[in-house]
């Protein structure tokens, strides 16, 4: 294809075709500055070229200029009727940008067109899930399962949505390890989808057997060492202290930043999904889901070579730059997701790292830490698939080495912040619901509305580990789940112990 491209060009430098192969060329070889040049090129020669503008969405995706692929999107996905590829390569987009409601039709059209393309059907599937339609993307994993048994993740997926009855599926899964006899590596997602089930039917024993197996599978491959996010956090607490928050702080006009930002973080299963879904049934408040803003946007002021997301290097040099590229990258970033509500919601977990950051940037930022009992925040850890985050969760070691530091840095900014920090225990939140959200309401700023006590009816979409729950009214069924495995677990609560956390 470079070849053709190369020629094309040669004998028409404005043809829009040569430069979209171009681009695709650039896109295969993992070059994506040339392949955005190229889609780009392609589009202004010829306006009409929708499958060089989603191209280049896709592109504007890959280096995170999530407005710019969302506007783009916007303006072509109407040009699709007939194109099952890029139909399909839109609602990937769309749904990677917080949008998943705009990628539904889209993934559906392309399946009209082309019914037996099983990435377009899980594609559908996993959009579903987000935007609560959870039967239909019950229905789409067992079709899928029907054609190809084998197939790990989508085993996984399915589990995840419904509770286990009987050793049906169980069984189902069993004998694709049989028949695959694959690495443990390449088995973690049965691993745990069997754990999950197993643990659906109180066979405490033989789901914990399951967690750690997929947790040691995990742990096997993943090439980490804690002692980077133990640093990482010794080095947030000298450098985010009080001095360096009040030096500096932000005192920007700019009107997007009259928007006032809430924060909801904790480390994962501690409820901070409900917190979220609490505060956006607000009529005053929208929300941005989990954005990765934040650390992006540190990670490039401190210009600093590398491909870490975050370190204790890229945290001292960001130190060190002005707070205000901080509020108006972040601005500017999620402006695509904003209405005219004056308060504006972000609930990605990790942000705890930065609330020193997000305290000097936003002075006026209400900041909502989720707490949970050590042992069910820990073991709600230990059995879930993460992505490149929370690594030191796949084993008990990691997860009692990595707890005390995680709580020491929650000591710090309760000293540093203050009352600015609004700390919500998952356990009271859940045993009285009516009061723990009047309460949350408040601290933040807000009059209690009604809808926020019936979240579960809030249809907006939800793209995290929590999205069916929280279509659930709130329940007190995981409070001390931890104990149904408490001889299992007995290592972790030692360690935590011996470290000073009560449990």
């Amino acid at each position: 294809m470079h070849s053709c491209a190369q020629e094309i060009l040669r004998r028409d430098s404005a043809s829009a075709e040569g430069h979209f192969l171009t681009g695709l060329v650039m896109k295969a070889s993992r070059r994506p500055a040339k392949a955005a040049d190229a889609f780009a090129r392609a589009l202004e020669l010829d306006e009409d070229r929708y499958d060089a503008a989603i191209e280049l969405s896709d592109q504007y995706l890959n280096a995170r200029r999530n407005g710019q692929a969302a506007a783009l999107l916007s303006k072509y996905d109407g040009a699709l009727r007939n194109s099952p590829l890029y139909l399909n390569l839109a609602g990937t987009v769309y749904s990677d940008v917080g949008m998943p409601e705009r990628a539904l039709p889209l993934f559906r059209r392309a399946i009209e067109l082309q019914p037996r393309v099983d990435l377009f059907r899980a594609n559908l599937a996993a959009c579903c899930v987000s935007v609560g339609e959870i039967e239909e993307a019950k229905g789409i994993y067992r079709g899928l399962l029907d054609r190809n048994p084998d197939h790990q993740r989508n085993h996984y997926r399915l589990a995840g949505l419904e509770k286990a009855g009987d050793r049906k599926h169980i069984d189902q899964m069993h004998e694709v390890l049989r028949s695959t006899n694959f690495p443990p590596d390449r088995n973690v997602f049965l691993y745990y989808a069997i754990g999950k089930e197993l643990e659906d039917l109180e066979d405490w024993d033989e789901a914990f057997k399951y967690y750690k197996m997929g947790g040691d599978a995990v742990a096997s491959v993943a090439n980490y060492d804690i002692k980077g996010d133990l640093q990482l956090i010794d080095k947030i607490i000298d450098v985010c202290d009080a001095d360096w928050i009040a030096a500096g702080a932000n005192t920007s006009p700019n009107p997007a930043l009259q928007k006032t930002p809430i924060f909801v973080v904790g480390l994962p299963r501690t409820g901070t999904t409900l917190a979220e879904r609490i505060l956006s049934s607000h009529s005053q408040v929208e929300s941005v889901g989990e954005t990765e803003f934040v650390q992006m946007l540190l990670r490039q002021m401190s210009a600093l070579d590398g491909t870490e997301k975050t370190s204790a290097a890229i945290v001292e040099a960001a130190a060190g730059q002005g707070i205000a590229l901080l509020a108006r990258g972040y601005m500017n970033a999620v402006n695509y997701r904003l209405g005219d509500r004056p308060f504006v919601v972000d609930k990605l977990p990790l942000n705890y790292l930065y609330l020193g950051f997000i305290a000097k940037a936003w002075p006026r930022a209400r900041v909502v830490l989720l707490r949970r009992n050590p042992m069910d925040t820990c073991f709600s850890m230990y059995k879930q698939v993460f992505t490149w985050a929370y690594k030191f969760s796949y084993t008990q070691d990691g997860l009692g080495r990595y707890y005390p530091a995680y709580d020491r840095l929650c000591d710090h900014w309760r000293d540093v912040i203050g009352d600015r920090l609004i700390e919500v225990e998952y356990e009271a939140l859940t045993a009285e619901p009516e009061r723990q959200t009047r309460s949350l309401l408040q601290k933040a700023g807000l009059g209690f509305e009604e809808a926020c006590l019936h979240f579960h009816r809030n249809t907006a979409a939800c793209t995290t580990a929590s999205s069916v729950q929280v279509r659930e009214r709130i329940h007190t069924r995981s409070v001390n789940r931890w104990k149904n495995f408490a001889r299992h677990l007995q290592p972790l609560k030692e360690t935590l112990e011996h470290a000073g956390i009560g449990i």
